[in-house]
């Protein structure tokens, strides 16, 4: 009969080896063990306060849990698959510590409501850590925005030449981004910083707890106000892997631009060599590693929303073993978000721009073709007429393999009389980027605008 489980007692033969490896999780949820040490001195405070503990008890276990955390924090604890998961080996421990205190640090709680409360800890301190990189990537992008403010490249629809942009202004849309991504974040903070320690295994506990002690001690904003919804929730996970899909999604499609620049037929940008890798058969080659890595990363955070969507779409209330798995598609996703953000603001202060290639490019798609049909609106043509007009002016440039700024005047004036010598002015692509002069447009004092309000509001985050 195994003397080492808390639960053996009921049970007549103990779990095979197999089913021993198969269902403990102590392999990953030891990661979790500094909360579980928080959390447990927290609910160790409560319970002498409220007079279920002594105070000779509360002081044996705070001096057990240091010990048991210096060894943790040092590589020296021995941590066991017999004990499951990361909380049995430290309740174990303590015992072996400090004797009956430990053993009656569990009084008033369960697993459920436990795991539950060091899963909410590990993720708000987690989610502390993302928003401080994301700030670190944001700043990145301002850099590098500041000086290429009058740095004109080709806007794209279609993956087409659009219409002409500033590279400053093409960065300022991913900060833009991140913004919405750190705001998504700070909202999931808030449903994850409730505290479900006190719903014991579902129903909650016939002691005389005071929940809303444990909840200040630890920071929490408010405890979950239902048993059964505190030991069962996982939304607070799901919503942190969606938060994070989307921004992996952004700097995916980042990473796809980065690569495209960098392609000898854009020629825009060249990422640091630190960031890249060569071809082990051709020796002039110099890969894009870590974009296209993060292109293949945003795929396996997805995949862990769908693994944690897909967990919890068919689990009666309350607890199930089931939520076991909830945790190496969560760390996994905290691992992996925090790497590519780290990294990702290193690459982004390594970039070297090429202006005259970003020019040359926006030279070759008529970018400035809705500038002439918005300077025959202007001067009284309807929109649907101008853009008939200048659709056929760039069909005669096309003819003649050049621009329509190369075109002469009596050349342009054959599509509207309306055309006068001012058109060439318009047609440049300064011209084009100054008069896009409106909050979020492209023209470059527009531009240094939106900078000095991202600093600003960068600034009022620290």
């Amino acid at each position: 009969m195994q003397d080492n489980q808390t639960w053996s007692g009921r049970f007549n033969e103990p779990v095979t080896e197999l089913v021993k490896r198969y269902t403990a999780s102590v392999e990953f949820d030891q990661r979790l063990a500094i909360f579980d040490i928080q959390g447990s001195l927290a609910h160790a405070q409560m319970l002498a306060a409220c007079n279920i503990i002594n105070n000779q008890d509360l002081a044996d276990i705070r001096k057990g849990m240091s010990q048991i955390e210096n060894e943790i924090l040092s590589g020296q604890f021995e941590w066991s698959v017999d004990l499951e998961d990361v909380h049995l080996n430290i309740e174990k421990r303590l015992t072996a510590l400090v004797g009956d205190a430990g053993k009656r640090l569990h009084t008033g709680r369960s697993r459920n409501d436990q795991v539950a409360t060091d899963v909410r800890l590990f993720l708000r301190h987690a989610i502390d850590e993302i928003l401080h990189l994301i700030a670190s990537l944001q700043l990145a992008l301002i850099e590098l925005a500041s000086r290429h403010t009058h740095t004109i490249m080709p806007g794209f629809t279609h993956m087409q030449v659009a219409q002409p942009v500033s590279f400053a202004h093409h960065l300022m849309a991913y900060f833009e981004m991140l913004k919405r991504d750190a705001e998504r974040m700070q909202d999931t903070r808030r449903r994850v910083n409730r505290l479900p320690l006190g719903a014991a295994a579902l129903a909650g506990t016939s002691y005389p707890i005071k929940r809303e002690y444990v909840a200040e001690l630890l920071g929490f904003e408010g405890v979950c106000e239902n048993s059964l919804d505190a030991v069962s929730d996982r939304d607070f996970a799901i919503e942190f892997n969606a938060a994070a899909s989307l921004l992996m999604t952004h700097l995916s499609r980042l990473s796809e631009e980065l690569i495209l620049w960098m392609s000898p037929r854009f020629g825009f940008i060249d990422i640091a060599d630190r960031f890249c890798t060569g071809s082990s058969i051709m020796p002039q080659k110099k890969n894009p590693d870590v974009p296209e890595l993060v292109r293949g990363k945003t795929g396996r955070v997805t995949g862990n929303l769908i693994s944690l969507l897909t967990l919890m779409k068919s689990q009666p209330l309350a607890y199930n073993k089931d939520n076991q798995e909830d945790k190496e598609p969560l760390f996994d996703t905290v691992d992996t978000l925090q790497m590519t953000l780290r990294i990702y603001a290193d690459m982004m202060g390594g970039i070297t721009v090429k202006p005259e290639a970003m020019r040359n490019a926006a030279l070759q798609g008529y970018a400035t073709a809705t500038d002439l049909a918005d300077y025959l609106v202007k001067k009284g043509l309807p929109f649907r007429d101008a853009h008939e007009a200048v659709a056929q002016a760039v069909r005669f440039a096309e003819s003649k393999s050049c621009d329509l700024a190369e075109l002469k005047l009596e050349e342009l004036q054959q599509f509207s009389n309306l055309v006068t010598d001012d058109i060439f002015a318009i047609l440049t692509l300064e011209g084009s980027l100054a008069a896009r002069n409106h909050i979020g447009g492209t023209a470059p004092q527009q531009v240094e605008a939106a900078i000095a309000r991202a600093r600003k509001y960068l600034e009022g985050k620290h």
